[in-house]
C-alpha cells in the first residue's frame, strides 16, 4: 500500500440561471496514509461526491492532481456508490466477478463472500435480495479489485439502524482482514467516529478542509454507543463549526 494525496486547487459548474462558474471545491488538500480509514463529513451539497469523483478518475474537468507515493497518478480503485449499481440480469457471483481484470482469480471471491455472510447468496438475482444484502455485494465487488484506494459514498443510506450497524460491522471485519486504505463519506458523525481513524470536516462550498480530528477511542471500545455518543458531543462543544456542518 502507498500514501495518498489528493489536491484540488478549483473544481467549477456552469452557475445556473446566471453568467459566470459556481465554484464547488477550492485549495483541497488531502492526505491519507497507506491503510488508513478516514471519514468525510460536511454539509448537504457542499461537493463530497464531486470529489470522490474526481479522485476516482471519473471526472477531469478540474484543476489539481492526485498523487499516490510521490507519482502524479490515478490509484487503482474501488467505489462503493450510494445506489449498489447491481447489474439485474447478473447474480450475485457475477456482478463481482464483473470488476476482477485477467489476471485475477474468480476464486479469490470466496472468503469475500464468506466475510460478508453472502455464500448462501452468491447465486441469486438481485431483485430477490434485500437493500442490506445488495450493499453488502457492492462493498465485496469494490474490495475484490485490491485497490489502492477504497471510495466508499454514504454507503449506508437508507438503511434502517440495525442493518446499518450490521454492515458497518462487517465492511469493519472485512477492512481488518484487508486493510486497504478508505475515503469514506457520511453524514453521521456518530458512525463517522465509528468507522474513522481520522474525522474530516469539509465546508459548504467551495469546499475546502476546515478541520482535521484523529479519532481518540481504541477500536476495541467503539461497540460501546455511550461512547461513541460522548465524544460526538465532546467533538460539538469544543468545535462549534462542525454543529453547523451536521
Amino acid at each position: 500500500m502507498t500514501d495518498i494525496r489528493i489536491r484540488i486547487n478549483s473544481k467549477t459548474y456552469p452557475a445556473i440561471g446566471q453568467a459566470g462558474k459556481h465554484q464547488a471545491i477550492a485549495n483541497l488538500d488531502l492526505s491519507m496514509k497507506a491503510g488508513e480509514f478516514v471519514c468525510l463529513v460536511g454539509p448537504s451539497g457542499c461537493g463530497k461526491t464531486t470529489l470522490l469523483n474526481i479522485t476516482a478518475g471519473l471526472d477531469h474537468d478540474y484543476d489539481g492532481e492526485i498523487l499516490l507515493g510521490s507519482q502524479h497518478t490515478h490509484p487503482r480503485i474501488g467505489y462503493v456508490f450510494q445506489n449498489p449499481r447491481l447489474l439485474p440480469w447478473r447474480t450475485v457471483r457475477e456482478n463481482i466477478e464483473l470488476a476482477l481484470d485477467s489476471a485475477q482469480s474468480p476464486d479469490q471471491i470466496d472468503p469475500l463472500l464468506e466475510t460478508m455472510q453472502l455464500t448462501r447468496a452468491q447465486h441469486v438475482y438481485p431483485e430477490r435480495l434485500s437493500l442490506g444484502m445488495s450493499r453488502r455485494v457492492a462493498i465485496i465487488r469494490a474490495f475484490a479489485v485490491d485497490p489502492d484506494l477504497l471510495l466508499m459514498d454514504e454507503p449506508f443510506v437508507s438503511l434502517d439502524a440495525p442493518t446499518a450497524r450490521q454492515v458497518r460491522d462487517l465492511l469493519l471485519k472485512l477492512w481488518r482482514q484487508r486493510p486497504h486504505t478508505v475515503l469514506f463519506v457520511t453524514h453521521d458523525l456518530r458512525e463517522a467516529i465509528a468507522l474513522a481513524d481520522r474525522l474530516v470536516f469539509l465546508s459548504a462550498s467551495p469546499m475546502r478542509v476546515l478541520r482535521e480530528l484523529t479519532v481518540p477511542i481504541a477500536r476495541n471500545e467503539r461497540h460501546n454507543e455511550a461512547l461513541i455518543e460522548s465524544y460526538r458531543q465532546q467533538l460539538m462543544n469544543d468545535y462549534p463549526e462542525i454543529r453547523q456542518l451536521l
